[in-house]
């Protein structure tokens, strides 16, 4: 059976996500504040931030419970509910009969939207933030890891060099 693209790309974007948070770990107290003009703010706040979305966005599904991580979450923390928002989105797609175009009635957000529509923008989310967490460490002389599809797939084994 083929995996789904959509499952991929999430797969993907959680990866990443846990890719740049290990490569964090090591920073030191300050540097996990450090800032950069034109991102969302503190590298730590940042993370919480993704990670406070992404749970929004499965909510929507049902696959993850309120209440939602804090914006002043530790690291442990983050990285513990990235672990949960992993697993979610497993469930989410091993569910047989979720229609993606359906529309649902999304209170929350005072929102009526396609159901495909929290899946798209939580990858292009993590995206964007992770790339400003990325500028944040370059701008401040530190390294950023690989987090593109490339590096990704390598990491699967999806690519081999020959």
């Amino acid at each position: 059976m083929t995996t789904p693209p959509m499952l991929r790309q999430m797969r993907h974007d959680v990866w990443a996500t846990q890719m740049l948070l290990e490569r964090c770990r090591s920073l030191t107290a300050e540097q996990w504040q450090l800032t950069a003009p034109g991102t969302y703010g503190a590298i730590q706040k940042t993370f919480a931030h993704v990670v406070r979305a992404n749970e929004g966005y499965l909510n929507t599904y049902g696959v993850i419970p309120q209440p939602f991580i804090e914006l002043t979450a530790s690291v442990d923390e983050i990285a513990s509910r990235l672990a949960r928002v992993r697993d979610a989105v497993e469930q989410l797609f091993k569910s047989k009969d979720l229609d993606f175009d359906r529309r649902i009635h999304d209170e929350r957000r005072k929102m009526d939207l396609e159901l495909w529509v929290p899946l798209v923008q939580f990858a292009h989310h993590g995206s964007d933030h992770r790339s400003q967490i990325g500028t944040i460490l370059t701008l401040h002389g530190l390294e950023a890891p690989e987090l593109d599809v490339w590096a990704y797939a390598t990491a699967e084994g999806a690519i081999k060099d020959f």
